[in-house]
């Protein structure tokens, strides 16, 4: 491994022997050489198979005679083969590329191909290509397992054995070998940087997380491979410290500490960031205060922490912690709004008529003290009814603001069903822990009108702040979400069509929010409200933060932004700072415009990639909950229906696959229906079955269930 003239000799070697006819097999036998002294992991080894084409390897002209040529991003198989994503509009679907023609090139990959098109035996147009030219590599690194393989290679006795890595990543086909295998074991869980040369592919090992099947393992390789910034600089640290340190000044600030303004959040949180006051005025309006911790005021332009919010663009919540966007002397300290003490702030101050309509909108620096720490379950046992007399005492201050409160929650509530906003049902799960961190037991996580009330008042304060500033021609950074696009929406609605669903009122040129409302109320009707909310979610587009205002089409709402959460998410810090620089301070407009672009793309960015570790942590803890029961029965709900078998949803919202290797007989994909068909069974999305736990990957974080068939 250490042989660098080796190294040196493989590449030499590799080079000539593709390019040159003669000597051939000559060739091939001192590559072979070669890679035994390099240690080249034998599922690597693509020049040798490009010495040795053969008939197999050729490509006929023939068949390429109508080639086209595009670029595009390459998407790898488990089973090797991958499929070719164009970036122009000349090919209609994706490009599929056999196993023999990927030239090496892994999942994530630019490349461009040749390919063209044909007719199968059915009359279909399909599309096959190979890949021309690697043009940038798309993975840097990669995460898997320490493992060796032995062997022999072809014209020699000698058994070979070599160190590779096992990608966690089903899709990446590749075995690679490992260079510097030095202080690592077998069954290590590690980082490592790709190394690739002439279509061979090897890797560096540059972190080890430990044993591959342990808990801890597992969670420093999701966080490793999220890129998701644990520490921070000591620049950032110190200028957090500094600016949280200065005393609090009042100048220029309204002061709304005589009022009543308290927060509610759940009993854990430690960063509130959000209290709420409210008034009934003359003729049944109401003026909604919506109170914001006002971290702008210790982030300042340019500076070492607010290059690191850039970069982190939101908190990251994991099931035992939290990794915030801000230092904790921020997040948890100065600009928490905790019970008693004096709080910058930026507050909206909203006016609605009887009805929730927004009359009018003041954004104001402000400065606060909150009466109440509010709990979500203390509030809801007040609410309905069921409060002890200890809860009665501690919130006597603010129960009559508490009571008027709910009634305007039912205004808004009312006014979001008729603008037919979504409510997608979701089974949140909450992973109880034990004192050592291991998960004990995982229940659906219940919402009461308590938790239902501030997240209106939040998506009131949104609305109208993002109005504010879109008439004021002010830079914002937008919530947006986009209509469904018109194919995802026909399939869905094909789906429900099939499922008995009325859709015939419901346009595929242009769908409305209150149409799918409707679809999902069908759905309760029939019991089948989670996979039908399921199966809409993955019709639809993804939220994402823009600079330029557009519809959010699953709130129904025409103008959004988030304003109510600097403390955990950049796209709300940007929004204050920008309200305080141009609507306070009188700043110009446009200095701020590309300061919007940056922080929406940034913010886009970011939580795509926290919700991508947060999923994969959590389900880590799910698979290591489940561990315990396997060979045990359960309840499910058939959540999904694929090809390849169908996922099934426990009641404490665990959910594995049922291959359809796992089920007895021969089945059939029926893909209009989304069902599995033998002669004998119909599995449809939505029915009950009865499963039986036969694995919990904690590597790939997944489990496995067969049908019980007692």
């Amino acid at each position: 491994m250490k042989n660098n003239k080796s190294k040196k000799a493989l590449s030499k070697f590799a080079s000539r022997s593709v390019h040159k006819r003669r000597g051939r097999e000559k060739a091939k036998e001192e590559l072979m050489r070669a890679v035994m002294e390099t240690n080249v992991g034998f599922d690597s080894l693509k020049l040798i198979d490009a010495v040795d084409r053969g008939r197999r390897g050729r490509v006929s002209s023939k068949a390429f005679r109508d080639e086209i040529i595009v670029r595009g991003v390459f998407s790898s198989s488990k089973s090797g083969y991958g499929f070719v994503a164009p970036e122009s509009c000349e090919a209609e679907r994706d490009i599929f590329i056999p196993e023999d023609k990927t030239l090496g090139a892994i999942d994530g990959d630019l490349v461009e191909i040749i390919y063209h098109k044909y007719s199968n035996r059915f009359g279909e147009e399909k599309t096959e290509g190979r890949v021309k030219k690697i043009l940038e590599y798309g993975r840097k690194t990669i995460v898997g397992t320490i493992d060796e393989e032995s062997g022999f290679l072809s014209g020699h006795r000698r058994r070979h054995r070599r160190i590779i890595l096992l990608p966690d990543d089903s899709k990446l086909f590749i075995r690679p070998a490992v260079l510097n295998d030095e202080g690592v074991r077998l069954g290590d869980k590690v980082l490592a940087r790709i190394v690739r040369n002439q279509g061979l592919v090897c890797c560096e090992v540059i972190e080890n997380f430990g044993n591959t099947y342990t808990k801890e393992a597992n969670y420093s390789a999701i966080l490793a491979e999220s890129e998701i910034p644990v520490e921070f600089s000591k620049e950032a640290l110190a200028e957090a410290e500094f600016f949280a340190s200065m005393p609090l000044s009042e100048d220029g600030r309204v002061d709304r500490r005589g009022e009543v303004i308290f927060t509610i959040d759940g009993a854990g949180a430690k960063d509130l960031d959000d209290a709420v006051s409210l008034k009934k005025l003359k003729g049944g309006c109401w003026q909604l205060g919506v109170h914001i911790a006002d971290v702008s005021n210790y982030v300042k332009e340019r500076g070492h922490l607010d290059r690191s919010v850039m970069q982190r663009g939101t908190s990251v919540y994991f099931t035992d912690k939290v990794i915030p966007m801000l230092p904790p002397v921020i997040s948890n300290g100065v600009s928490s709004l905790n019970m008693g003490e004096d709080k910058l702030t930026l507050s909206a101050i909203i006016k609605l008529s009887p009805t929730g309509d927004i009359l009018s909108t003041k954004l104001e620096a402000s400065i606060i003290r909150s009466r109440m720490r509010g709990v979500y379950d203390e509030v809801n046992k007040i609410l309905n009814g069921e409060a002890s007399g200890e809860i009665l005492k501690k919130y006597k201050e603010v129960i009559p603001t508490l009571q008027k409160m709910h009634e305007l929650y039912l205004v808004l509530k009312s006014k979001s069903e008729t603008r037919g906003a979504l409510e997608l049902e979701s089974q949140e799960a909450e992973i109880i822990l034990s004192s050592d961190g291991k998960p004990i037991d995982i229940q659906k996580r219940e919402r009461g009108d308590a938790e239902k009330l501030i997240e209106q008042f939040m998506l009131c304060a949104n609305e109208a702040v993002a109005r504010l500033l879109s008439e004021k021609t002010i830079p914002c950074v937008y919530r947006v979400h986009e209509n469904p696009p018109p194919e995802k929406l026909s399939e869905f609605l094909v789906f429900c069509h099939n499922l008995g669903f009325d859709t015939s009122l419901i346009s595929r040129e242009k769908s409305e929010a209150k149409d799918f409302s409707a679809l999902l109320a069908q759905a309760a009707q029939k019991g089948i409200s989670t996979p039908v909310s399921y199966t809409m979610l993955r019709s639809m587009a993804k939220a994402k933060y823009s600079d330029k205002r557009s519809a959010h089409f699953g709130l129904g709402i025409d103008c959004y932004c988030h304003f109510t959460s600097p403390i955990r998410r950049l796209s709300d810090l940007a929004t204050h700072r920008i309200i305080h620089k141009v609507l306070l301070e009188g700043k110009r407009a446009e200095l701020y415009s590309g300061y919007a672009k940056r922080a929406a793309a940034a913010a886009t960015e970011a939580e795509l990639r926290a919700v991508g570790a947060e999923r994969r942590i959590e389900n880590l803890y799910k698979v290591i909950y489940m561990e315990q029961f396997i060979g045990m029965t359960f309840d499910a709900l058939i959540s999904s229906v694929t090809s390849f078998g169908f996922f099934a949803e426990l009641d404490n919202t665990c959910e594995g696959l049922v291959p359809i290797s796992e089920l007895p007989g021969m089945f059939i994909f029926d893909e209009k229906n989304l069902t599995l068909r033998s002669r004998d069974v119909i599995y449809r999305l939505g029915d009950r079955v009865r499963v039986r736990l036969e694995e919990a990957d904690i590597i790939k974080g997944k489990l496995r269930f067969s049908v019980n068939s007692d």
